[in-house]
């Protein structure tokens, strides 16, 4: 957040070049209709899904084209990827088709420059 709002003062990092100031910050997040079958899982190791409304996410990404990749940095975590309540964990003991599921999309917040829905597809 900090290195999104001194981007453009000059004098911060000038060993960094030219100041510029980045139009959004994204952050992400799960909408409350994307949690699905997350929620129940989550409750039985004594956790929540934090989630927003809907109309709070900004973009949408189908990352199906990675799922290959996002599994493997989500076991690199490999001591949460062992344990009962931590999110990785929770993931492996999901059937592969469910996992793939939950996991082919990502969603994001608009933080700094305003929140809404834009129906984007790219963060860019």
């Amino acid at each position: 957040m900090l290195a999104f709002h001194v981007a453009g003062l000059e004098h911060v990092h000038p060993e960094a070049g030219a100041p510029w100031r980045p139009r959004a910050l994204y952050a992400a997040t799960h909408p409350h209709s994307g949690v699905g079958e997350l929620g129940p899982l989550l409750a039985r190791v004594g956790k929540t899904v934090l989630s927003v409304p809907d109309d709070h996410v900004a973009a949408t990404v189908d990352v199906t084209g990675w799922l290959e990749q996002k599994w493997d940095a989500i076991l690199a975590h490999r001591s949460e990827a062992a344990q009962e309540r931590p999110l990785p964990g929770i993931l492996a003991r999901m059937p592969a088709g469910q996992r793939q599921s939950f996991i082919a999309t990502e969603y994001f917040i608009r933080l700094g420059a305003g929140n809404g829905a834009s129906g984007l597809r790219e963060l860019t």
